[in-house]
C-alpha cells in the first residue's frame, strides 16, 4: 500500500471517529456517542449505525463504505473502539484493555432479491430479505492466530484472518532458520490455540421470501455468516432483511480433477453485518408496541362490542359465515397455554376445520387469516408431505454432519399454520401432525439426532367431502378423516351450498357490490388488517386469562351430563361411538372461552363467555354430529332434546315391525301430534339412517331394518 493510500485511510478513520462524536439530531442529542457509552458499560460491545444517518454526515463516506465495505468497515470499528476509550476513561486496572466494537448496519437502501444477486455486487453491501430456514451450532474462529515451527520451535504471534469463511492457508516455509542451521523442512508449522484470539460465529440459511418466487420456479437459498453480537439473534422461521457484504469462499469439491475445473470459481455467501426483523406483511412476528397503541388496544377492550367488532372485521369480503368468523376470532386470540407442576403441558391453541362444497369461501378466509395472524405460514394438502410440516434431517454439505430444517409446523410456531385440500393428503401425511397437534412438540429420532421441536401453532383446515358435494344422504361416508384426527380439532365446521333464492339474491347483490366498488369493499370493516393484527399480537402477549371458579363448577356439570348422556347412548345402540367423548372436547370449550376473555384482555372467564363457548362449540362440532358426519357426538345436546331424542327412538322401533316400508312425513304426522318436536323426529330418522337402522326403499319411504 503506497503512502497516499495509507494517509487517505487515516483520514477516512478520523473523518468515522467525527461522525460518532459529533452526529446529533434537531434537539441535540449525541446519539452514537451516549449510545457507544452506555453499551460499552453495560458489556454490550457493539454499536449499531443508520447508513442514512452516516449520509447525511458525509455523504462521501456512506458512499466509501457502500461500495468498499472489506476495507471501510475495519476502520470503522477502529474509529468506534478509539472513542469508546476515550469516553470510558478512567476505567479499572482490570479492564484497562480496550473491547473491540462491533459495528453493525441498518441501511433503507432498496431490497435486492436472492435470484438477483449478480457477480456487480460482489464485494458490496446489499440487502436482502428472505426466511431463515436454517440455523447451525455456534463455533469459534479465529481473528488472529499464533504459530509455532515444529523443528526451531520460534513463533510467528498476531497473525491476523480475513473475517468471513474464506480460511487461510498456512506458510510452507519456517522464516526463521539462521546461516549455519539446517533449514526446517517444508510445512513445519502448526497452530497454537491458546494464544489464538477468537469470536463467535454461526451459519444461517436463507430462503426467498414466498411472494418473491416467479410461479414454477423452485426457492433460491444462500448462505448467511453471522459472528460476534449477531450470534444466536435468529432461529428458522424469523422473516428477516439482512444488510450483509455479498463475498465468496472456496469450492468444497475434492479431487484432483474437480479442483482442476472449478480453481477460478468461488460460491457465493453474505457476511452479515446487520439482521432486521420484519414486521409488515403476512406472516410477520410483532413484539414492539408504542404507548399510543397501548392506550388504543386498553380503550378497544373496555368496548362492550369488541367481540362483534372483530369477528365483524374477519374477512368482510366474504358474505355471511358470521359463527365460522367468530369462530376464527377465537382461533387467532386462542386461549392459555398451562404448565402443570408435574412438567405436563396443556396448548392453548385453537385448531378449526372447515368441511363442505367447493365454491364457498374456505380457501379466501384461510388466506384471510394467514395475512392477519401475527405469523402465518400457508400450505396446500396435496403439495405438503409429512417431513415439509413437521421437519426434515439433511446432511450439511459443507461440515458433513446431519442437520435439520424445520416444516411448516415449526415455522409458524407462535401463530396459525393454514392448510388447504386438507382432504387431499396423504393418510401417512396426516398420522404425522397427530403429536404437533395435541402435544404441539415433534419428536424427531433419526440420523442419530434425538430431539424435540416446537410447534406451538394452531391448525385452520379445510376439506372437501369424498364426493365433492356434500350428500346429506351418505352420512358419514362424506368424509374420510378418522376419529384421531378429527378429534384433536376443537371446532368443525359442515358449510353447505344450499339453494336459497332470497339468500342467492343476497350474495349476488353483495360480489356485483365488490367487483363495482373495490375501493369501498376494502374499507368496509371498522378496523384495518394491520390494527386487528397488532391488537391480536398485543392480546397474545400481555393476557393469559383463566377460568374462574363459578364457570369451572359451570363447565363440570356440563360434561359429567355429555359423559352421561353418551354413555346411555352406547348402550342403547349397541355401537361405540366413532368420536368418543372425552376431556378433550371439555378442554376445547375451555380454551374458546379463554379465547372470549382474550379479546377483551380479561384476567378471568365469565358467565357469557362460557355460554357463547358452548354455543360455539354446539353450531359446530355437534350441529355437524346431528348432520350425520361425526356419529357419537350427537350425545352433547341440551339434557332436554337427548330425553326426548331417546323416547322418539324407542317407540319407532316399538311401533313398527322390520321390514315394513313407511312413509317419513306419515312419521313426523303421528309423532308430531303427540307433542315431539319435528326437529327432534328428524334427527331420529337421520341418526338410524346413517347407522344403517333404516334404509330408503323409496323417495320418502323408509324400510325398518333393526330389531
Amino acid at each position: 500500500m503506497s503512502g497516499d493510500d495509507e494517509l487517505n485511510l487515516l483520514s477516512m478513520q478520523r473523518l468515522f471517529k467525527d461522525f460518532i462524536r459529533e452526529f446529533h439530531d434537531v434537539n441535540n442529542i449525541y446519539h452514537y456517542r451516549d449510545e457507544l457509552k452506555r453499551q460499552y458499560i453495560l458489556g454490550e460491545y457493539n454499536l449499531t449505525v443508520s447508513l442514512s444517518d452516516l449520509g447525511s454526515f458525509n455523504e462521501v463516506l456512506a458512499d466509501k463504505l457502500k461500495k468498499s465495505p472489506t476495507t471501510y468497515l475495519p476502520l470503522f470499528e477502529t474509529a468506534a473502539k478509539e472513542v469508546a476509550d476515550e469516553l470510558t476513561r478512567p476505567r479499572p486496572e482490570e479492564e484497562e484493555e480496550v473491547q473491540d466494537i462491533h459495528v453493525l448496519i441498518t441501511s433503507n437502501q432498496s431490497p435486492v432479491n436472492i435470484r438477483d444477486l449478480k457477480s456487480d455486487h460482489m464485494s458490496r453491501l446489499v440487502r436482502v430479505p428472505g426466511i431463515i430456514i436454517n440455523a447451525s451450532g455456534v463455533r469459534a474462529k479465529a481473528t488472529s492466530l499464533t504459530l509455532q515451527c515444529r523443528s526451531c520451535r520460534d513463533y510467528k504471534n498476531d497473525i491476523p484472518i480475513r473475517p468471513g469463511l474464506e480460511g487461510f492457508a498456512m506458510p510452507r516455509k519456517c522464516t526463521a532458520s539462521t546461516a549455519g542451521q539446517q533449514p526446517c523442512p517444508l510445512d513445519p508449522y502448526y497452530i497454537v490455540p491458546d494464544k489464538c484470539k477468537c469470536v463467535d460465529y454461526q451459519t444461517l440459511k436463507l430462503q426467498e421470501a414466498p411472494d418473491h418466487i416467479p410461479t414454477g420456479d423452485m426457492p433460491r437459498h444462500i448462505q448467511l455468516y453471522v459472528d460476534r453480537a449477531l450470534v444466536d439473534k435468529m432461529v428458522p422461521g424469523n422473516r428477516v432483511q439482512v444488510v450483509g457484504i455479498y463475498s465468496i469462499k472456496k469450492m468444497s469439491e475434492k479431487g484432483s480433477k474437480k479442483e482442476k475445473i472449478t480453481a477460478g470459481i468461488r460460491r457465493p455467501y453474505i457476511r452479515v453485518v446487520g439482521l432486521e426483523v420484519d414486521t409488515s406483511g403476512p406472516g410477520r412476528s410483532l413484539n414492539k408496541f408504542t404507548p399510543e397503541e397501548e392506550d388504543h388496544f386498553k380503550k378497544l377492550a373496555e368496548r362492550e362490542d369488541v367481540y362483534e367488532l372483530i369477528s365483524r372485521n374477519i374477512a368482510p369480503s366474504i358474505f355471511g359465515s358470521e359463527d365460522i368468523k367468530k369462530s376464527i376470532s377465537c382461533l387467532l386470540f386462542g386461549g392459555s397455554r398451562k404448565r402443570m407442576p408435574d412438567g405436563l403441558t396443556r396448548r392453548g391453541d385453537i385448531n378449526l376445520l372447515l368441511l363442505g362444497d367447493p365454491g364457498t369461501a374456505k380457501s379466501q378466509l384461510l388466506k384471510f387469516v394467514e395475512k392477519c395472524a401475527p405469523i402465518g405460514v400457508y400450505t396446500s394438502g396435496k403439495g405438503s408431505s409429512a417431513a415439509g410440516l413437521t421437519a426434515s434431517v439433511m446432511r450439511d454439505p459443507t461440515t458433513r454432519c446431519f442437520i435439520m430444517e424445520g416444516g411448516a409446523m415449526v415455522l409458524a410456531d407462535g401463530g396459525v399454520v393454514c392448510i388447504d385440500e386438507f382432504d387431499k393428503m396423504r393418510e401417512d401425511d396426516r398420522v404425522a401432525i397427530h403429536e404437533a397437534m395435541e402435544q404441539q412438540t415433534i419428536s424427531i429420532a433419526k440420523a442419530g439426532i434425538t430431539t424435540t421441536l416446537n410447534t406451538r401453532c394452531s391448525v385452520f383446515a379445510a376439506a372437501n367431502s369424498v364426493f365433492g358435494r356434500w350428500d346429506d344422504t351418505k352420512g358419514e361416508e362424506n368424509i374420510d378423516f378418522m376419529p384421531t384426527i378429527l378429534s384433536r380439532f376443537d371446532m368443525i365446521y359442515i358449510v353447505k351450498d344450499d339453494h336459497n333464492e332470497s339468500r342467492d339474491t343476497t350474495i349476488a347483490r353483495h360480489v356485483m357490490k365488490i367487483h363495482l366498488n373495490r375501493e369501498q369493499a376494502a374499507v368496509e370493516g371498522e378496523m384495518s388488517i394491520e390494527m386487528l393484527k397488532k391488537y391480536i399480537a398485543y392480546a397474545r402477549a400481555k393476557c393469559g386469562p383463566r377460568l374462574s371458579d363459578k364457570s369451572a363448577l359451570k363447565l363440570g356439570h356440563k360434561y359429567v351430563m355429555m359423559r352421561t348422556s353418551a354413555r346411555e347412548h352406547e348402550h342403547e345402540s349397541n355401537k361405540r361411538l366413532s368420536i368418543p367423548i372425552t376431556v378433550r372436547q371439555l378442554e376445547s370449550i375451555v380454551r374458546i372461552s379463554e379465547a372470549l376473555a382474550k379479546m377483551r384482555l380479561a384476567a378471568f372467564t365469565t358467565d357469557n363467555d362460557v355460554e357463547e363457548s358452548l354455543r360455539l362449540f354446539q353450531v359446530s362440532t355437534l350441529e355437524s354430529a346431528m348432520s350425520g358426519t361425526l356419529s357419537g357426538v350427537e350425545g352433547l345436546t341440551a339434557l332436554e332434546d337427548q330425553e326426548e331424542v331417546r323416547k322418539v327412538e324407542r317407540q319407532l322401533k316399538q311401533r313398527f315391525p322390520i321390514g315394513s316400508q313407511v312413509s317419513e312425513a306419515r312419521i313426523i304426522q303421528d309423532f308430531t301430534k303427540q307433542r315431539y318436536s319435528e326437529r327432534s323426529v328428524r334427527t331420529v330418522l337421520n341418526i338410524m339412517i346413517r347407522r344403517g337402522e333404516l334404509q330408503h326403499r323409496m323417495q320418502r319411504k323408509v324400510v325398518l331394518r333393526v330389531k
